[in-house]
């Protein structure tokens, strides 16, 4: 029975193969696409992922049912927390100018199942994503004509009740889905095009938003006599957070067209930068002139910003709000269709995917097969489901690509460069370089063995400390974590301290409601999982980092990163079950294609050296005596391995 057992030689070959990572080209600005987008351009693509419709619809549901006027604190809040998301993807977009996005950062430092099991759940995340934008856009322009669109269609067409499925066909958001894959099919620069003048218009209709609304501002409508500014508190700021913070989760196109940029090193994080930087301010701002204009407790959360100048007397306005909604909502389908088929590509072009995801169109130089099958997919999806029972799980999928990416950077950081070096010449002996001096070439015998220990002093003292080692200062008392591989001790600590956030989000989260744990028990164990964080974070910050490079990086590694993670971590947890659920069941479905299909095709599976064939060799010496030696069988043209001495000895004997 113990044969059909794998070994352990066996185990341990499948899960380096599960852990491998990608092995990028020596120029990684050569590339099939067409690197024609500007900062501009990437600025602009960042800004319409962000400001969609819940600039309209958000900011108004928020600060009635969850914050009130606080909801400033709360974006305020939401935009710090997703800069330490955006730089993490800044530094990555700038290192590795790919597309791919979260997908391809995590395939280059933590391994391939876990880039594959990424990707496959952005993928997941932007067709969802995509559709219920296209349901809201038709939603909100049926509302404008008195919702005859659909009344037109109920009628005709029919009606349905199945679960999961929508009440009736809605052909207007499938029509704009198709509409938006044909444009995004004729390359970057015409996507690019379209959504600057989308982008303008909705820019120039919030600038008149904030002009109208500081002039109808009433400071009165924070007062006491209406409720206060905070009348929900500190919670209700920290529950406004963890809402505002998905308004900003449109960024990560900015990495997905890093491949197209002329100069991604500089362009990729200043473009996230300066979106975020104006998103932000919009949703701050926005939320200041519409408390300010109607007591908070009075918005009409799905039409907060038309129904606050309709009540104060410029009905007018409204249609300027309904444009801009419009148009914001155009921006954030681009943004969708523009990413989803390069992730594809990504995935494709490195095997885990069908390869037929990875043509790029000659003239375009877009992934034309993935635009057209994802486009008609998202349209089906907009078409006849029920997208709001799924439109919470598109949150899970982006917290933890945000949560891999944070853990990435620190793997990174303190990984040793790969650098290529030559292979000497068959039975040759690697040369000196030049700049070694004389030491390198040539041999120095020393008189006795004090000279040597004090040689092995004198070079251990000038060494160069390489990322991943520890930190000189720190070996007296962590001598004993020197005797591990550059590197390895800080993956430990990156594991460690992902258990610790876990754990410790667990208890914040269930401890008092689920758990119903004791307060002593409640408190011990924050304790615990607060140490167990914070030595992690320590037992990293004890290791040498990579030297600071020509492209942008991030500051306070890994300090920026782990609460990144934390934060990530703790938002998840706030997720419903049935989310949890859904998501248990999407990646079920992943695991299957990847093993199925992806493990098989894996780029990085055929760079991987063949085992070699072993023979056995016998030579029979002229005393009559038999030697056996088993070696590689090697190719003719290399010379076979002679007998050492004690070989010839044994066989005379």
């Amino acid at each position: 029975m113990a044969r059909w057992l794998p070994r352990s030689t066996d185990l341990t070959r499948f899960c380096q193969k599960l852990n491998r990572v990608k092995t990028l080209e020596d120029d990684m600005m050569e590339t099939s696409f067409n690197r024609c987008l500007s900062t501009i351009d990437l600025t602009l693509l960042g800004i319409g992922g962000m400001v969609g419709s819940g600039l309209y619809v958000l900011t108004g549901t928020v600060a009635k049912e969850i914050a009130g006027p606080a909801v400033i604190v709360s974006f305020i809040i939401a935009g710090f927390a997703s800069l330490l998301a955006a730089l993490c993807y800044a530094e990555f977009g700038a290192r590795v100018p790919k597309t791919g996005s979260a997908y391809m950062f995590t395939y280059v430092s933590v391994g391939e199942i876990w880039a594959f099991l990424i990707g496959w759940n952005v993928l997941l995340e932007y067709m969802i994503g995509g559709a219920a934008v296209a349901r809201a856009w038709s939603g909100y322009l049926d509302s404008i004509f008195n919702h005859k669109i659909k009344n037109f269609t109920e009628t005709h067409v029919g009606t349905w009740q199945v679960p999961f499925l929508a009440h009736y066909p809605d052909f207007l958001a499938a029509a704009i889905l198709l509409v938006a894959t044909a444009f995004i099919s004729f390359g970057a620069k015409v996507s690019s095009w379209l959504n600057h003048v989308f982008s303008a218009i909705s820019m120039g209709v919030i600038l008149f938003i904030l002009i109208m609304g500081f002039v109808l501002a009433q400071p009165k409508n924070w007062s006491t006599q209406e409720g206060g500014f905070a009348p929900y508190g500190l919670s209700g700021i920290m529950a406004g957070t963890a809402t505002c913070f998905y308004a900003f989760v449109g960024f990560d196109v900015i990495a997905a067209s890093s491949e197209e940029a002329r100069n991604p090193q500089r362009a990729v994080p200043r473009a996230i930068a300066f979106s975020l930087g104006l998103a932000t301010g919009a949703y701050i701002l926005v939320s200041v002139v519409l408390t300010l204009m109607v007591p908070w407790h009075t918005l009409d959360p799905d039409s907060a910003l038309a129904d606050a100048f309709y009540r104060r007397g410029y009905a007018w306005a409204g249609f300027l709000v309904a444009a801009g909604s419009i148009c914001a909502m155009n921006t954030v389908l681009l943004s969708n269709l523009f990413s989803l088929p390069r992730i594809v590509y990504a995935m494709a072009e490195d095997g885990l995917f069908f390869q037929v995801f990875a043509r790029v169109h000659p003239r375009t130089q877009v992934p034309v097969v993935g635009i057209v099958v994802f486009g008609l997919l998202m349209a089906l999806l907009a078409l006849i489901f029920d997208l709001e029972a799924l439109v919470q799980f598109l949150s899970i999928g982006t917290l933890l690509a945000y949560t891999f990416v944070a853990a990435s950077i620190i793997v990174l950081r303190f990984q040793q460069q790969k650098v290529d070096v030559p292979a000497p010449a068959a039975g040759g002996r690697p040369n000196p370089e030049p700049h070694e001096g004389p030491s390198a070439g040539e041999l120095k015998e020393y008189e006795s063995f004090s000279d040597k220990l004090q040689l092995v002093d004198r070079d251990k003292s000038k060494e160069h400390r390489e990322p991943g080692q520890l930190k000189a200062a720190f070996e007296p008392y962590l001598e004993f974590l020197s005797d591990f591989y550059p590197g390895e001790v800080v993956t430990v600590a990156v594991v460690t301290l992902m258990v610790s956030a876990i754990c410790l989000s667990s208890i914040l989260v269930f401890g008092n409601t689920h758990l119903h744990l004791p307060t002593w028990s409640y408190s011990l164990l924050l304790v615990l999982f607060s140490l167990g964080f914070l030595l992690s974070l320590l037992l990293i910050w004890a290791h040498e980092q990579q030297r600071s490079t020509q492209t942008f990086q991030i500051p306070l590694v890994p300090l920026s990163p782990a609460l990144s993670i934390l934060l990530n971590v703790y938002l998840m947890l706030k997720l419903s079950y049935m989310t949890w659920l859904r998501f248990a069941i999407w990646l079920l479905l992943g695991l299957l294609v990847y093993f199925g299909y992806g493990i098989w095709h894996s780029k990085e599976n055929l760079r991987e050296p063949r085992p070699q064939r072993v023979s056995a060799r016998y030579v029979v010496f002229p005393s009559g005596s038999l030697e056996e030696r088993v070696q590689a069988v090697q190719p003719s043209s290399q010379p076979a391995a002679g007998l050492t001495d004690t070989d010839t000895e044994e066989g005379k004997r």
